[in-house]
């Protein structure tokens, strides 16, 4: 057992077996008798990862009709081949609130990767949940609430593989941070040594069962439930024991009490052991067998398994399982079926393997094929929609067809540095942000470029600074004084590294002060992956404020669809913007200069009280609150009405009976009340409301350090003037329940639940009461 400052993760021997439950028995026959037609050479390769044409490959066996697999970045577009869409990012899509264009971003993409002849994507992503604000992957995943990422989850993933894409749900778990992700040199020296013990070890995320259990571990039960491929484990340790080698996580609770039936691959160069990986629960390494590439302590099994299966450490049965587990989803999604050669042009664009160790996969299909669709249109839609409006005076938008528009900020300006490998760039608008989760553009249409051209239409003017240095020191060159000046900044984030400030780049904070300095109509619109703390929203001259994140390629089209009133924004915030970067309670852990090979450990103190779960625990007024967005219009909510469903409530679910079926015990997805509310639209154009219901538990009867309340519904309503309707919510036992540690279950406290409706976090004009017990 390891552990370390009271947290642990006990060894859970052996790593159980699939079964195929939950709709994937005949995949599963058909898988097991693939396998019995493999030699032990041939498995071996089914599970260690290989050189070839995509980030990650399985090698092919031509003699089974067995073309391989190709594994592809990223979670937003399939970011290693030409001719692909670049779409929104998950922080983006979160910000919409929308199931639908959740499903249908997922579908958009898996067509894409699909019609390149790859056949796993590397996402969704919902690990990191975004504990840290400063994490500098957030903008990859979708939210810190657990309900809202959880929701991006299923949608996202039921999307992908409705076209028969496998999808892969990342990096499990507790990967909150990219500072000491991996081990470092010790002593100066530039090599990892063997073992890896004398190594700096990578970071442990330290945390207690129930706070893994409510607030880290929901999304991914939700992407088991909607029967995801895939799990990739993550670089980092939990309570002292490396991610893809941690028994507890993978087989006691992905894979038994989760019921996980597919496959746990490794993050490339997370395996940090041979047999503490097999037996941790680990099914494919990647990259594996990757010649002359090298990652940081990888490729423990190739040349490995054939000895220690020859000495019976590593049993046939469980070689076995790791197999199948590979091989249903690749029968279940008809991969195995017609499905698109690989686009060669995609080894052409990878520079990691060599191209002499590609001649196992067939490249001989069409290259550079065009997958994009028609989608571009519902990228542009999505992004507009996702824009959330935080501040918005007197009416300052929409715009009303100024003749004159001064545009600044150097976020606004196209793209200067080249379509591919986004850096932080000093002049150039920012639709993504970097590292693995990028994106190869065919085109970006920048802001002042869309400005432009809608200006044109109604024989306007457009003045502009793109320069931060000028922009910042004086915008005296502009003359006349623009009607409406708009300042475009941004937040540059990626894999790798950490963000180390709450301001936006470049400093942004100056050029509002200089812009609004002249100009009292003055709007502000961010492009970040993260939280910004602006404190230039108390500016009397800015009139109105767009967080519109990183929104893809069609970024210019979507702000202005949005500014000008095409579109009225219903985008609310996935996450809490503080008045000051003190105000949150979570921060990048950084030990550097430790000599202690153990000494990186990041201990997970706040519990469950991360984002406004901390914020309304310690009664903290934030600048824009979590789920808060405005609208071109208004809307009311009518009385809440409190239904039960199911009578004679248990405190615990009912156990299972049998294998345990993909999400858990079904028992904890049993609705057992629903709430409905009257929704109108009370202004004068159309939009979307999005209510939000709230669960406040029985504060008696719950355990200490028990947030006041946490999300468990949401919908998105459109609404002509005066319209209304009735919005339906339905809540379960997971909902209703708190992880009992002593139990190791999902228990219902007794007392009276609050049920609490309304626009935001702390903005909720319908409540009701309901005890259960």
């Amino acid at each position: 057992m390891a552990q370390l400052s009271g947290y642990e993760s006990p060894q859970v021997y052996p790593s159980p077996n699939a079964t195929g439950i939950g709709g994937w028995e005949a995949a599963f026959s058909r898988a097991q008798s693939f396998i019995g037609q493999l030699t032990n050479e041939e498995k071996f390769t089914m599970v260690i990862g290989t050189a070839g044409p995509c980030v990650g490959n399985i090698a092919p066996i031509p003699r089974l009709n067995f073309s391989g697999l190709c594994l592809q970045d990223g979670p937003l577009a399939i970011r290693q081949a030409t001719y692909v869409s670049a779409f929104p990012a998950g922080l983006t899509v979160a910000s919409s609130w929308d199931k639908s264009m959740m499903y249908q971003r997922g579908v958009d993409m898996g067509s894409e990767f699909k019609a390149k002849g790859a056949h796993v994507i590397l996402g969704p992503v919902s690990g990191p949940l975004g504990r840290v604000a400063l994490g500098g992957r957030n903008w990859e995943g979708f939210s810190p609430d657990p309900y809202l990422t959880g929701v991006g989850m299923r949608e996202t993933i039921s999307g992908l593989q409705s076209v028969g894409l496998q999808a892969c749900a990342k990096h499990y778990l507790l990967n909150e941070q990219e500072t000491q992700r991996n081990p470092s040199f010790p002593n100066g020296s530039t090599t990892y040594s063997d073992p890896p013990g004398a190594n700096i070890q990578s970071l442990s995320s330290n945390a207690d069962d129930r706070t893994i259990h409510e607030i880290y571990l929901p999304p991914f039960a939700d992407a088991v439930k909607a029967g995801v491929a895939s799990v990739m484990c993550s670089y980092n340790r939990i309570n002292g024991t490396y991610g893809c080698e941690n028994s507890k996580l993978l087989n006691g609770i992905l894979k038994e009490e989760l019921g996980f039936q597919g496959y746990v691959m490794s993050d490339w160069g997370a395996t940090h052991s041979t047999t503490g990986t097999i037996t941790g629960g680990m099914d494919m390494e990647m990259p594996g067998d990757t010649p002359n590439v090298t990652f940081p302590i990888s490729n423990y099994w190739n040349g490995t398994l054939q000895t220690i299966l020859a000495n019976g450490t590593l049993p046939a049965t469980r070689l076995n399982d790791m197999l199948t587990r590979i091989l249903t989803p690749y029968f279940y999604l008809g991969q195995n079926e017609g499905y698109p050669s690989l686009d060669p042009s995609m080894g052409d664009l990878n520079a990691l393997y060599p191209q002499q160790y590609r001649y196992n996969f067939d490249l001989t299909g069409t290259r550079n094929r065009d997958a994009r669709d028609q989608h571009a249109g519902n990228i542009r839609a999505l992004g507009a929609q996702a824009s959330v409006l935080l501040k918005n005076v007197n009416g300052a938008l929409p715009l009303k067809a100024p003749k004159n528009i001064g545009v600044f900020g150097n976020d606004a300006a196209d793209a200067v540095n080249g379509l591919y490998g986004f850096q932080e760039e000093n002049i150039g608008t920012l639709p993504i942000g970097g590292g693995s989760g990028a994106a190869r553009f065919t085109y970006i249409v920048s802001p002042l470029e869309a400005i432009k051209a809608r200006s044109l239409q109604d024989g306007g003017i457009v003045q502009y600074i793109t320069n931060n240095t000028i922009a910042a020191q004086s915008i005296s060159s502009i003359y006349p004084v623009p009607e409406v000046c708009l300042v475009f900044l941004k937040t540059y984030v990626a894999e790798g590294v950490d963000r180390t400030s709450y301001d936006v780049d470049f400093n942004g904070a100056a050029v509002v002060s200089t812009v609004a300095a002249t100009c009292n109509n003055t709007i502000v619109i961010t492009h970040s992956g993260g939280i910004n703390t602006m404190p230039w929203a108390d500016n009397e001259n800015v009139t109105a404020i767009i967080a519109a994140h990183f929104p893809g390629q069609e970024i210019g089209n979507s702000i202005v669809d949005v500014l000008y009133g095409a579109v009225n924004p219903s985008g609310r915030l996935p996450y809490t913007i503080a008045y000051n970067g003190s105000d949150y309670n979570t921060a990048v852990s950084n030990f550097t200069g430790t000599n202690d090979t153990n000494g990186w450990q990041s201990n997970f103190t706040e519990g469950l009280l991360i984002d406004y779960r901390y914020f309304d625990h310690a009664n903290i007024t934030p600048r824009y609150e979590f789920g808060f967005g405005l609208s071109y219009t208004t809307f009311s909510l009518g009385n809440l009405t409190i239904t039960p469903i199911v009578r004679n409530v248990s405190s615990l679910p009912a156990p299972i009976s049998g294998p345990t079926p993909p999400g858990g015990n079904p028992a904890l997805y049993t609705a057992l009340l629903s709430a409905s509310v009257t929704v109108r639209n009370t202004g004068s154009v159309a939009g979307a409301a999005i209510p939000q219901l709230y669960v406040a538990p029985p504060q008696s009867s719950v355990p200490s350090g028990t947030p006041p309340q946490a999300l468990h519904g949401f919908e998105k309503i459109y609404l002509a003037p005066n319209q209304s309707a009735v919005v339906s919510f339905e809540l379960t036992r997971r909902d209703m329940s708190y992880w009992d540690v002593g139990a190791q279950q999902w228990r219902i406290p007794a007392g009276q639940f609050g049920i609490r409706v309304g626009f935001s976090s702390r903005n909720q004009s319908a409540a009701g009461v309901v005890t259960l017990l």
